[in-house]
């Protein structure tokens, strides 16, 4: 897959098949669409091309709303790729880009830029300034456009009943098994290990302490949770804590990890977690010797979850 940051680093192709949207969480509902654009480009021995807009459109035209998005522009890459993407156009989006009409987008992006031949779009797509464009719109315009117009139907989409925001409240009620099946794979994200106060160590569960470097990615409730990791190439079971150490006095909010069977140093490296499910909310317990005991019970049913939901 080829990645362009901006339209005018795109060169054309033979057959384009175009699909457009902010893509969040790459969920089993955008995977039913790219299945159809990528039958239906090698149908016609073309290539699909996707356009995204980065940041998310919110971010830009609501600088206070706190949404938090499910996958970074690296995540939604990666995803992308696997799906049989072609070619990714990641459109910067500002004030300015939004206020082009539905037909300046068509005209300038979608006909003289990538010479689209097919098009398709969810049943409730909108695009240009105000949303104004829409499916009839294009349909009724598409000999002018030249290219030919395909819409994923209500009917085909509903019945999977998912969407982005749906999937935002479950991990934020802590329904992270819920967000994974309407995910169709585990919520996942990545951070550097940091050192932390190694009080973990002390107790028997030394722990990862993980930043997150992108601000905007929506992150678990606080809570205890089962998790994969992805370390040094291989993927090991373990078990996750987010929230603020209340045992210990309140501290700032935190992700510590603790990697079942794996003793090796790794400050520094780029980890990969995979929240699989809430084992419990985050506690506060009497002393340190009270919070080992609930953690070892707590790695008992991680293990036992992994062993289920896993292999």
């Amino acid at each position: 897959m080829r990645i362009y940051h901006g339209i005018k680093e795109f060169e054309r192709i033979k057959y384009p098949v175009v699909t457009s949207g902010t893509f969040d969480g790459v969920h089993v509902g955008h995977q039913k669409i790219l299945k159809r654009v990528s039958q239906m480009a090698r149908s016609k021995g073309g290539e699909t091309v996707l356009l995204t807009f980065w940041p998310h459109p919110k971010f830009v035209l609501n600088p206070g709303n706190p949404m938090k998005l499910l996958t970074t522009f690296q995540e939604k890459s990666d995803h992308l790729r696997t799906l049989g993407v072609d070619h990714l156009i990641r459109i910067p989006f500002t004030k300015e880009f939004s206020q082009i009409t539905s037909e300046e987008f068509v005209k300038t992006i979608l006909v003289e830029r990538i010479g689209t031949r097919q098009l398709v779009i969810g049943y409730n797509h909108r695009f240009g300034k105000n949303r104004e464009g829409s499916f009839n719109y294009l349909q009724e315009n598409a000999s002018k456009f030249g290219f030919e117009v395909v819409e994923i139907s209500r009917k085909d989409v509903d019945h999977i009943a998912v969407s982005s925001t749906k999937i935002r409240e479950h991990i934020l009620n802590n329904q992270i098994h819920l967000a994974n099946k309407l995910l169709g794979r585990p919520y996942e994200f990545s951070g550097k290990v940091v050192r932390g106060q190694q009080i973990g160590r002390k107790i028997g569960f030394p722990t990862a302490n993980i930043e997150i470097g992108e601000q905007y990615k929506l992150l678990p409730s606080d809570g205890t949770y089962a998790v994969q990791v992805h370390v040094r190439g291989t993927r090991k079971h373990g078990m996750m804590n987010i929230g603020v150490k209340p045992t210990l006095g309140k501290q700032p909010r935190s992700i510590e990890v603790h990697i079942f069977n794996f003793e090796y140093e790794i400050y520094g490296a780029e980890l990969k977690v995979e929240v699989i499910k809430q084992i419990r909310p985050e506690m506060k317990f009497k002393n340190l010797e009270e919070l080992s005991n609930r953690l070892l019970l707590d790695s008992q049913e991680a293990r036992t979850i992994l062993t289920k939901d896993i292999n």
